[in-house]
């Protein structure tokens, strides 16, 4: 069971985790691309295409921390403390997703579907942060996951 447990917790998090790393890295030069250029519908598309993909696997991205405190609890080790700090990581990296990263990237393609005048509501260097933020949190969780400080498997 552990093995099947932690298979679907490393699968779910490079198949939801990854593709939302990769988007919302992407989205900021993409609305650059279409500010600079908002007669080619294609940048535009780009932008929602990329904001669609981080809001659907964001959702999908549960699956992570579902599995893994199941992993985590059929291996005994909910209470050692690099879990912990993963555990909080997760947490403190959803939160940048929902709460800057999709909500900024929502009034970003808002704006740009309506066409208005003036400086976007968050700056494509604002989201540019905010996704790296997730993407340092999310490289901090997966270092951890593999390091498992105290770990007696010798690595």
């Amino acid at each position: 069971m552990n093995a099947f447990l932690l298979s679907a917790h490393v699968l779910a998090a490079v198949i939801a985790v990854g593709p939302v790393t990769v988007a919302a890295s992407m989205f900021p030069a993409a609305v650059r691309h279409a500010v600079a250029t908002p007669e080619d519908g294609r940048n535009l598309a780009t932008v929602r295409m990329l904001h669609r993909i981080c809001r659907v696997y964001a959702v999908v991205g549960v699956a992570v921390p579902v599995f893994g405190f199941a992993t985590a609890k059929n291996m005994h080790v909910l209470g050692d403390t690099w879990l912990i700090v993963s555990m909080a990581l997760t947490a403190v990296a959803a939160v940048v997703l929902g709460a800057l990263v999709l909500p900024g990237q929502g009034a970003v393609v808002a704006r740009l579907e309506g066409g208005g005048a003036g400086p976007l509501s968050a700056p494509p260097t604002r989201l540019a942060l905010y996704a790296g933020l997730f993407n340092l949190l999310w490289a901090a969780v997966t270092v951890l996951m593999i390091v498992r400080p105290g770990s007696t498997t010798g690595v």
